[in-house]
């Protein structure tokens, strides 16, 4: 079988599950207010700007906030002192929060400083409420994201599923400005009504060259959606670019729990792929769950059996394969087979480097993915699925 194609895509992970990170970002204060959740920091408003290293500086202690050590019991308390006086007042303070692997949770200020115990015990009084509802949420966020690993193969689409949808274009257009309107006495200064009607031409031709703007814009995505709908609707059956770029389009739009890379060639013929997935190590997956004290401001982590983990990463890894067949045989309606080998990199102890681990290597007709029951993909095991007695072993 002979190619012309060879593309690698790196596909981004809509979520990722990298549990050695878990940093959650948050405003507590009166409710309302601001919240953003991710490591690498806080996204959200803050009632008093500069808090955090700012009343740490009243403080005089900043060679201790630098090296973001406890300061001595005196700086200690009052530092407490102004933090209870700030949540007290109803500020809106910025915070950082991370989860240690046992579950217990450390406070920083949104400049990245570690809260001295007091601190901690001050903000957990106040804010207890808003604490443990984003943590709740983190905690719910953490276990979803389990379950989805295992369950990557449940949106397959149906290969009767192809064609496209022209999206619409979101961006509203701009507002037409409002005109100042002339008073009466305006007829008897006439610099004042040059000056009222100047500034309404210029707004009009601002809201002009703003809209011609986004009419472009427009025009731009309108133009690329009706390319994309003809690609997906004519080219795909004859046009090996329109094939590759449909192809490329439907994976980056998949929502992948892990960075996945995959190479695939198209064959000459327009009936033929083989496809290459680089699968993530067994480490990588996540080994426990976690669920949160009824009493307790912290999470409780619950390690996966080895059975369990041995599972969880067959069926995404199998999982991925499943999607990618998916979007092959939905958006691509000549090929007719598909081969597709799923490989991890491993230590070669024999060189010191690294080497190709093949997982699975399988060739699917569409005659046999056919016959999936697209409707009771929950009742599907994407393992079982690879099978070579369901598949034919390359």
């Amino acid at each position: 079988m002979a190619f012309r194609f060879q593309r690698r895509i790196t596909l981004a992970p809509g979520l990722r599950l990298n549990l050695r990170k878990r940093g959650l970002g948050l405003s507590v204060g009166p409710r309302g207010a601001g919240l953003s959740v991710g490591p690498r920091g806080v996204q959200g408003h803050a009632g008093l700007p500069g808090t955090g290293l700012a009343y740490r500086q009243k403080l005089n202690n900043k060679d201790a906030d630098r090296r973001g050590t406890a300061s001595p019991a005196s700086s200690g308390s009052s530092a407490a002192s102004v933090l209870e006086e700030l949540l007290a007042d109803g500020a809106s303070l910025p915070v950082q929060l991370e989860v240690r692997d046992n579950g217990q949770i450390d406070y920083f200020h949104a400049d990245g400083l570690r809260m001295s115990d007091a601190e901690a015990r001050v903000l957990r009084r106040h804010a207890e409420g808003s604490l443990r509802e984003q943590l709740e949420a983190h905690c719910l966020r953490l276990n979803e994201d389990l379950v989805r690993l295992g369950t990557l193969h449940e949106q397959t689409p149906h290969p009767d599923d192809n064609g496209y949808v022209p999206q619409g274009f979101e961006e509203p257009p701009p507002s037409p400005p409002v005109p100042t309107i002339l008073a009466w006495w305006h007829r008897f200064w006439p610099p004042a009504r040059q000056r009222v009607e100047q500034e309404n031409r210029q707004r009009l031709a601002t809201f002009d060259e703003h809209y011609r703007q986004w009419e472009w814009r427009k025009t731009e995505h309108d133009a690329a959606e009706f390319a994309r709908q003809q690609r997906e609707e004519e080219g795909v059956w004859d046009d090996l670019d329109a094939m590759e770029q449909t192809l490329r389009e439907r994976l980056e739009e998949i929502e992948w729990p892990r960075e996945t890379m995959i190479d695939f060639d198209l064959g000459s013929d327009e009936r033929t792929i083989a496809v290459d997935i680089e699968l993530p190590a067994e480490e990588e997956m996540p080994d426990r769950e976690w669920s949160m004290p009824a009493k307790r401001l912290k999470l409780t982590p619950k390690r996966l059996s080895a059975t369990r983990q041995r599972k969880l990463y067959r069926d995404h890894v199998h999982g991925i394969a499943f999607r990618v067949l998916g979007a092959v045989f939905a958006r691509l309606p000549t090929v007719q087979e598909a081969r597709v080998s799923g490989y991890r990199p491993i230590a070669d102890p024999a060189t010191g480097g690294e080497r190709d681990q093949y997982l699975y290597s399988v060739k699917v007709t569409r005659a046999q993915w056919n016959r999936i029951q697209f409707d009771q993909l929950q009742q599907v095991d994407p393992v079982a699925a690879m099978e070579p007695s369901r598949c034919a072993v390359i």
